[in-house]
């Protein structure tokens, strides 16, 4: 768990982005099971710009899969590493 990471390198911030009002609600409740686990680690949220308000890691894969082109949406070594997984390693 995320929670246990953030302890295990002695962080005491854990900072999560925020797309849309539904990203809080799940966010929201996983910051609060954290802080039952951990006291010691709070969460800060951070709204991301317009630009990237509708972009998921899910869309991303998908237009991944379908053979489209993700260079818009992520840096050069995360589109290698995608296609690279995509295609099974080869």
């Amino acid at each position: 768990m995320l929670v246990d990471y953030a302890k295990e390198k002695e962080c005491t911030t854990m900072i999560r982005g925020l797309r849309a009002v539904s990203d809080f609600e799940y966010e929201m409740q996983m910051a609060l099971v954290n802080k039952k686990l951990e006291d010691d680690i709070e969460t800060l949220f951070m709204v991301s710009t317009g630009r990237y308000a509708y972009l998921s890691s899910s869309i991303v894969k998908e237009v991944a899969m379908f053979g489209g082109n993700i260079s818009c949406f992520v840096p050069d070594v995360v589109e290698r590493a995608l296609k690279e997984k995509i295609n099974g390693g080869k």
